[in-house]
């Protein structure tokens, strides 16, 4: 698969508001202090890191994993070019919070559950693993009809993965994040562009030309929606 480089470039993504919404959800979730060690797995930038670190006054910077060295990622985080799984097998670090939001579908089944097995070896006693994925169940991401169709079978796989991976875990727990965007069409046209989203990664030219023309004729001058996402939390001491 291509890198995904532009998913939080310059989107409702990265804006301040929304960093502010996640973390706040992110606060609600786990308990968190300035000692606290914190790594994010398919990072990006670093801002919801950034974000984190300046709110509680980080003792130890966090750590951000991804596979996409970007040259304005944050300065105020640990940033490491490497996969996930072997990074924390070389490294004995046990973690109060680890974050995968957003990445775990783009993984085979079984290199899921080795990340999530080593991962969960590596919390503190009161330490969580929060995974955030598109909700399968109810998407309003502004489409056209090609990547309508393939964002399905998508969260159809979505769906198959975490009913896999989190088969034999009876104490998970299930939380929404939701978030409402409100976006100039002609910036989220640049975003196809950008093939922002990991579905139009192997979209041709072609396919993206002619889905700009359908969004620019089925949707207003301003795109309202809800960006959600849900999440899955696992604990420590969780079977």
């Amino acid at each position: 698969m291509k890198p995904l480089k532009n998913w939080d470039n310059n989107t409702w993504l990265s804006s301040r508001k929304y960093i502010h919404s996640f973390n706040s959800f992110v606060l609600k979730q786990v308990k968190l202090d300035r000692n606290s060690r914190i790594l994010d797995i398919g990072c990006g930038r670093g801002k919801i890191l950034e974000n984190l670190s300046i709110k509680l006054k980080l003792l130890n910077k966090p750590i951000g994993i991804d596979i996409e060295n970007h040259k304005d990622k944050s300065k105020k985080i640990i940033f490491k070019k490497t996969d996930a799984t072997s990074f924390i097998l070389k490294n004995n670090i046990n973690f109060d919070l680890i974050l995968i939001k957003q990445t775990i579908h783009l993984l085979k089944k079984k290199q899921a559950l080795k990340l999530l097995s080593i991962c969960k070896n590596n919390l503190n006693p009161d330490g969580k693993i929060i995974i955030l994925s598109l909700d399968p169940q109810k998407n309003e991401i502004p489409t056209f009809l090609i990547m309508k169709k393939k964002l399905e079978i998508s969260l159809n796989k979505d769906k198959k993965l975490f009913k896999f991976i989190f088969k034999n875990r009876v104490k998970i727990v299930t939380k929404k994040f939701v978030y409402d965007v409100q976006i100039k069409k002609t910036k989220y046209l640049q975003m196809i562009r950008n093939r922002y989203i990991s579905t139009l990664l192997n979209f041709t030219d072609e396919q993206i030309k002619k889905g700009l023309n359908e969004i620019r004729n089925n949707y207003g001058n301003i795109l309202k929606f809800k960006d959600r996402l849900i999440c899955f939390i696992i604990k420590n001491n969780d079977s």
